[in-house]
């Protein structure tokens, strides 16, 4: 039986910014196809181990394959609507899960390595999506 987490949205939202649920549910969700991505199919299993972490950097390209696989040339608007307006907000939301517990980081992890990771205009064109 899956464990029942109580979270605090407000503190959530007061740490990360006004993003809505769906947002920090997308990050992660995202989280663990980003660790696919970086690891390989089936790794996110056991928390305790170090070896399927994942940086900030690999996190938002995941997150980004993660919302072109789910939201296709929508992917922008859909991040736009939620008030993501770059990987700087990935960051802010992943730093604020961890307070609560949500998320695990290393020593070495700091929300620099989610800044500027890449341009939402030009990841998210849906122009430029097949």
């Amino acid at each position: 039986m899956a464990e029942q987490i109580h979270v605090d949205w407000q503190a959530l939202r007061n740490s990360a910014g006004p993003f809505p649920r769906e947002a920090f549910q997308f990050v992660r969700d995202g989280l663990a196809h980003a660790v696919e991505l970086t690891h390989g199919e089936g790794q996110l299993g056991d928390e305790t181990d170090e070896s399927k972490h994942v940086t900030g950097q690999q996190l938002c390209l995941g997150l980004r394959d993660y919302a072109i696989d789910r939201y296709g040339r929508l992917a922008r608007t859909v991040f736009a609507s939620w008030g993501l307006r770059s990987t700087d907000d990935f960051g802010r939301i992943v730093f604020a899960m961890v307070e609560v517990g949500l998320m695990r980081k290393t020593d070495e992890d700091t929300l620099e390595d989610f800044q500027g990771v890449y341009d939402f205009d030009e990841a998210f064109d849906p122009a430029q999506m097949a």
